[in-house]
């Protein structure tokens, strides 16, 4: 037993029970953000975006965070003229405006299971969901749990942006869930289509196909932002 007791004399190693910033590098990419006004180096920039991120108008620029695929063209790293640049975890959104917690709080304060389904991601996106039954992040001591069947499930992950050969997939695995349900989109594939859709193998993201409830930006997010992702589908996002 004795890596039991090098465990107790080493202490907890899990986070705190509250998603908080973490200054670590590399924790996350981050983000870029809109401004306005803004500079023309500054709207030249939506010339090289390549997923149409970014849009200049009204003299300022608007940042669509959902097609954001952490190209950096847009950084202090890489530009003179670089857009506002974010460095929290906070990036959950509403389908189509801003997250309403409110709305969401209820029927899983307490626990929720999640049904994972792959609609043609890269693999990143689910790199970085592994790594929430590590033991660092640790979901299950914040009531969030995988479940393999979607009958049993309380949330649905939709990562990639859902191709032709699996729509009918989410679809059908989205019908055999019971209500009340929510869907979570991660990553930009699965918020817009990201860089390969829309197009004639693949949908707009997962809200082409079922009702989004909630949608996590980034290429992939980080582990702590989609933690936090969940967390607002329990309305228990403390700070």
């Amino acid at each position: 037993m004795s890596w039991f007791v090098r465990g107790i004399l080493g202490g907890i190693r899990t986070m705190r029970r509250a998603v908080r910033a973490e200054s670590a590098p590399g924790t996350t990419p981050g983000l870029p953000t809109s401004v306005s006004p803004a500079t023309a180096e500054q709207r030249a920039l939506e010339a090289i975006c390549p997923t149409n991120a970014i849009i200049a108008e009204d003299g300022g620029v608007r940042v669509r965070e959902e097609r954001c695929v952490h190209c950096m063209r847009c950084s202090p790293a890489v530009t003179a003229a670089p857009l506002p640049w974010r460095d929290d975890v906070a990036w959950v959104r509403g389908a189509r405006q801003e997250i309403d917690e409110a709305a969401l709080r209820g029927a899983f304060r307490r626990s929720i299971h999640v049904r994972v389904v792959d609609a043609g991601d890269c693999g990143s996106c689910l790199s970085e969901l592994t790594h929430l039954n590590d033991p660092l992040y640790n979901m299950h001591r914040l009531g969030i749990f995988v479940t393999p069947t979607p009958r049993q499930a309380d949330v649905l992950v939709v990562v990639g942006p859902v191709t032709e050969q699996m729509r009918s997939a989410l679809l059908e695995a989205y019908d055999a869930m019971p209500e009340p349900k929510r869907v979570l989109a991660i990553g930009a594939c699965a918020s817009s289509g990201g860089i390969f859709g829309p197009s004639f193998t693949s949908a707009a993201g997962a809200s082409d196909v079922v009702p989004v409830d909630v949608m996590l930006p980034g290429c992939p997010p980080p582990p702590l932002a989609i933690l936090d992702a969940l967390l607002a589908l329990t309305g228990d996002r403390k700070r």
